[in-house]
């Protein structure tokens, strides 16, 4: 068993333990929150996700180069932030924009289910250029099948689609506020490492390719 935390890799015993630890804690704040259903169903779903997602990077090729690890950190960080944000109640922000409905929460759920589907199909074609961080794997390849034909970032459109089904599954502005987050740091990641990364690698097909189709919405965020 291998856990990484930021910089920190634990393996064997530690982190068993670790895992354990963040078992419980995770249980103790679910019995304190007592939500509702779809809630329970969407953590599920991302809990899903977690284990496939661990499970095929095993299947990684082999770095070449890769982003620093500071520059992994500050992603990490930003995007793990608005993860909890959607989890989690804030004091001042529990107000709810609309009303629970249970038509609300089955589209949310339905959502949530599209983006678990996006990103298996995403990760299928991606093969082993796909890892965890940024990186340009050796025999790295333009992959432009699939997902790759509508946006540039597919993986990163299916994250953003379940947020958008957590805020209708739970329609506070706590949500909101963990969407925005989100938002705002996969663009940064994208726009200061990512496509700089790629552009680096590939030139002008990968140039040709950003002017085409779009970063995470199709036929928006250009570069021309």
């Amino acid at each position: 068993m291998m856990i990484k935390i930021g910089g920190l890799t634990l393996r064997g015993p530690a982190a068993a333990i670790v895992l354990l630890v963040i078992v419980a804690v995770l249980m103790v704040l679910i019995v304190r929150m007592h939500p509702r259903t779809g809630m329970l169903i969407s953590g599920g779903l991302w809990i899903a996700f977690i284990a496939y997602w661990s499970a095929a990077a095993k299947n990684s090729g082999a770095a070449k180069s890769s982003e620093s690890q500071r520059s992994r950190s500050v992603h990490e960080l930003l995007l793990n932030c608005g993860l909890l944000l959607l989890f989690l109640p804030v004091p001042g922000l529990a107000g709810h924009f609309l009303a629970h409905a249970r038509t609300l929460t089955l589209a949310g759920l339905g959502v949530q289910a599209g983006f678990f589907l996006l990103a298996w199909w995403s990760r299928r074609h991606l093969g082993r250029n796909w890892s965890g961080n940024v990186r340009i794997a050796e025999e790295h390849k333009l992959v432009r099948s699939g997902p790759y034909r509508l946006v540039r970032h597919p993986i990163y459109t299916a994250m953003l689609i379940f947020d958008f089904g957590i805020a209708l599954v739970t329609p506070n502005f706590v949500t909101i506020a963990g969407l925005v987050l989100a938002i705002a740091a996969l663009e940064l990641q994208v726009r200061r490492v990512e496509e700089p990364y790629l552009l680096g690698k590939h030139g002008p097909a990968y140039r040709s390719y950003t002017a085409n189709v779009g970063r995470f919405i199709p036929g928006v965020g250009l570069i021309r």
